[in-house]
This record gives structure tokens, sequence and C-alpha cells, in this order.
């Protein structure tokens, strides 16, 4: 029954938070969610910031492309190489 006092308050603040946001997209001209994404920010376009993934996808390639192969020499043992 404790637990009840707790979550039931919980619950009924959650529904009107929602209920808030589902009006406000209702009401708001254009009527949907903000895109908080960092490549929906504006000011981290311009300082060049990208989400982590981005980047890492970025730097992966990057860092494939600095890699040659082609000169690549195989050595068996340490004697063979000299």
């Amino acid at each position: 029954m404790e637990i009840l006092k707790v979550v039931l308050p919980a619950v009924i603040i959650l529904g009107i938070s929602m209920l808030g946001m589902a009006i406000t997209m209702l009401v708001k001209k254009g009527g949907k969610f903000p895109n908080t994404h960092v490549s929906g920010n504006k000011f981290l376009k311009r300082n060049g910031v990208q989400c982590s993934q981005t980047q890492d996808r970025i730097e992966q390639l990057n860092a494939y492309k600095k890699v040659s192969f082609t000169n690549l020499k195989i050595v068996a043992n340490e004697k063979a190489a000299e």
C-alpha cells in the first residue's frame, strides 16, 4: 500500500505531462516535436560537432584511406627479413 502512494502520483504527473505535450503539438503551428538531435542544432553544426556515430564513421573511413596494402611485405621470421 505504501508503494501505491508513490507510484500513483508519479503516473498522474506523467500522464498530465504527456497530455500537455500532445496538446502543444495539436495547437502549435507545424505541430511536431522539436529536433533535439545533434544534427538539428545550428550552433553545433557551425562548430563542426556531429553525432558520435557520424564522427566515428568518418574517422574509420579516414583511417582506412591512410593504410596502404599495396607495398606490404610478409616476413615469416626475423632471419628471413635480414
